[in-house]
Parts: C-alpha cells; sequence; structure tokens
C-alpha cells in the first residue's frame, strides 16, 4: 500500500509516522519550502498524550517538564469566575504537557524516513482514485490523505460545493515571551476580548490573545497593550516584554459541518476535515487522534474499507468537540455589558467538579 499525504504540519506527520511504523509506503507533500511550523507554543492535553503514546513519541514529551492542567478563568481584575481542581484533572485524566509547536513537528518529523518527505510542493488537484497533481507533476497512490488545513485544497478539489470556512468573529495573536514568575496556565476574560498565558518547560511564558474585530483586521502590539494595560498582572507585563515581530496574528475560522470525511480513496483529517475554534486547545490533539486512527484503520481493514471506517469513528467525535469548543468560548466574546455582567456573577456559582465532568468526553478518548 502507498498512501500521499497532502500537508506537512502536525496531522500530516503524524499520519506518516503512523503509517511508516505500520510497514506502509508514504509520501509527503509540503507547499512550503520546509518542514516547520510557525507558531508558538502548544497545549498537549491528555487525549494528544496518548495519541502520541500509539507512535511512541509520547514518554519523549512526558521527559520534560509536565505542565499542569488549566488552573480556570478570571475576569479582567484578577478574580477568579472560575476554578478548576486541578488535582483531580491530573488524576482523572493524566498529564499535560507544553511545548512549542516546531519543536513538536521536529519530534514527528524524525519519526518519518527523509526520502519521504517533499518540501516546495504545491498541490493543484486531488482525485477520488489517489491521482494527485503538483508543481512537480503527477503522483498517485492507493489513499490519499488530505492534510492540508482548513484552506485545504484537497477537501476544495472534492467537494467544490462545500460550504467555505467561517470566520468567527475574533481574531487571535500568539507569542512566546521571556521567563516570568508565573506558575500556572490561566485564562481572563474581558468584553469581547480575552488573554491566556501558559508557562512552558524552559520558563518561558507562551501567550495568547483574541478580541473581536473584523477579518483582516491588523492589530498591532502597541494597541494591544493599550487595550489590556488596565488587565491584572502579569498581563501587561507580558505584553511589554515582547517585539513586534515575536507576535503571530491569524484570523480565527471554524468550517462548517461535513457530510463525510471521506471521497473514494482520499480522506480528510486534522483542520481540513474539522477546523475549530481554539476555546478548548483541541485543534492539534484532534489531528493526532486522526492520525492513528487512520493508520490503524488501513491497516487492519485495507485501502478500501479502511478510510469509511475511519470517518464512521472520527466524524461524530471531531464534530462534538468543534461544538463544544464553539460553545466554550462564546460567552468570552460577548459585548453586552449586562449580559457580561451576569456571566461574572455567575460563573462562580457553578461547583468545581460541573467543569471537570464537562471535560470528560474531550479528555478520555483511546484507540
Amino acid at each position: 500500500m502507498k498512501v500521499i499525504i497532502v500537508g506537512g504540519g502536525i496531522g500530516g506527520l503524524a499520519t506518516a509516522a503512523a503509517l511508516h511504523q505500520r510497514g506502509i509506503q508514504v509520501e509527503v507533500l509540503e507547499r512550503a519550502a520546509e518542514f516547520t511550523e510557525v507558531g508558538a507554543g502548544l497545549s498537549i492535553q491528555p487525549n494528544g498524550l496518548r495519541a502520541l503514546d500509539a507512535l511512541g513519541l509520547g514518554e519523549r514529551l512526558r521527559a520534560g517538564v509536565l505542565a499542569g492542567p488549566p488552573a480556570g478563568i478570571r475576569g479582567s481584575r484578577g478574580d477568579w469566575l472560575v476554578r478548576h481542581d486541578v488535582d483531580d484533572l491530573k488524576r482523572r485524566f493524566g498529564p499535560w504537557v507544553t511545548v512549542h509547536r516546531a519543536a513538536l513537528v521536529d519530534l514527528l518529523r524524525a519519526a518519518v524516513p527523509p526520502e519521504a518527505l517533499r518540501a516546495g510542493v504545491a498541490v493543484q488537484d486531488v482525485r477520488p482514485d489517489g491521482t494527485v497533481r503538483h508543481s512537480g507533476g503527477v503522483s498517485t497512490a492507493d489513499v490519499v490523505v488530505g492534510a492540508d488545513g482548513v484552506h485545504s485544497v484537497t477537501r476544495a478539489s472534492l467537494w467544490p460545493g462545500l460550504a467555505r470556512p467561517r470566520y468567527v468573529g475574533y481574531t487571535t495573536w500568539r507569542f512566546i515571551g521571556p521567563p516570568q514568575p508565573v506558575e500556572e496556565s490561566v485564562e481572563t476574560w474581558g468584553r469581547g476580548e480575552r488573554f491566556g498565558y501558559l508557562p512552558m518547560p524552559d520558563g518561558r511564558i507562551y501567550c495568547y490573545v483574541m478580541a473581536n474585530a473584523p477579518a483582516g483586521s491588523d492589530i498591532g502590539l502597541d494597541e494591544l497593550r493599550e487595550r489590556f494595560a488596565r488587565w491584572h498582572r502579569p498581563i501587561p507585563a507580558l505584553l511589554e516584554s515582547v517585539h513586534e515581530e515575536a507576535v503571530v496574528q491569524r484570523d480565527t475560522y471554524e468550517l462548517p459541518t461535513l457530510p463525510t470525511y471521506v471521497s473514494g480513496n482520499v480522506a480528510l483529517l486534522g483542520d481540513a476535515a474539522h477546523a475549530m475554534t481554539p476555546n478548548l486547545g483541541q485543534g492539534a490533539c484532534q489531528a493526532l487522534e486522526d492520525a492513528v486512527t487512520l493508520a490503524h484503520a488501513l491497516d487492519t481493514l485495507g485501502p478500501h474499507a479502511g478510510p469509511a471506517a475511519y470517518d464512521r469513528a472520527r466524524r461524530p467525535r471531531t464534530q462534538m468537540i468543534v461544538r463544544r469548543s464553539r460553545q466554550v468560548g462564546a460567552p468570552a466574546h460577548w459585548t453586552s455589558a449586562p449580559m457580561t455582567t451576569l456571566r461574572d456573577a455567575a460563573l462562580p456559582l457553578l461547583p468545581k467538579m460541573f467543569f471537570n465532568r464537562s471535560l470528560a468526553p474531550t479528555y478520555t478518548w483511546t484507540i
């Protein structure tokens, strides 16, 4: 069996690694000039670590400093809106790890034969029979995996009539700041904007900012500093600690529900199949789950029955998480003063176990 993977990000490389372990020939086509990841930090949650365990890579991440689960949500003045039972989360679900996105890509890339990796190849068209036209010519395979992101060429080739990715109304900035005395992961909510920070193993702080804005808005670091200047510590200091060139801004898109992830010999994976808002931090974790599940299905059922089995296993779960992620993040982007006042008064009244139990369906995945 030969499998062509379109896209050399986290999902594509994880799929290549999983298939290679099973003795399946792989070819990874990546449009960029090299296999790397642009961005900042990444929280690998317990389900994502279990997927990496299936690849034999989980312990490599656990060998570093383990991160704690998210401590909860604060208001802009620093008062707790939601306080998670961190010890219970670790006991029930396992550890969390925070890594740089590029470090995870490097780890996955090392698990794939170098001769299988083709950078600088732009895919132009994918057909259901496993034919891929690209800037280097034409390639064919028993199965093609579209792991080419939210604006997937693979998806557009096979499902040209499907709804396009939907801008969710807010843009996201990410950066890694120098070491600060931060001991836990926290997200802070305001009116139509929020700020999150996570300590990394080397002491640096991974930060993300989300704010309501029209698609395509170009909002610089100076404006962010002004908007968050009166928020609780250490948020102003974190924004002051970085330079403009260290901040990556991306608009936030969500993919409408697809009726299937498979067409003929082609399967979609990761953001190409189920791009979601980052509110649960599950985008990369779900791509890792996809990769392990697809490789298992192809190995056990072959290139004809395997893709359909993958679709049956993954579509209900990933679409459930897309919905949950949208719902969880929506109150952070309310702009009505009465609504946000009500939100801030009601959230602290909910018991800790309510939130811990609500996270169980996300974290309890196994292959």
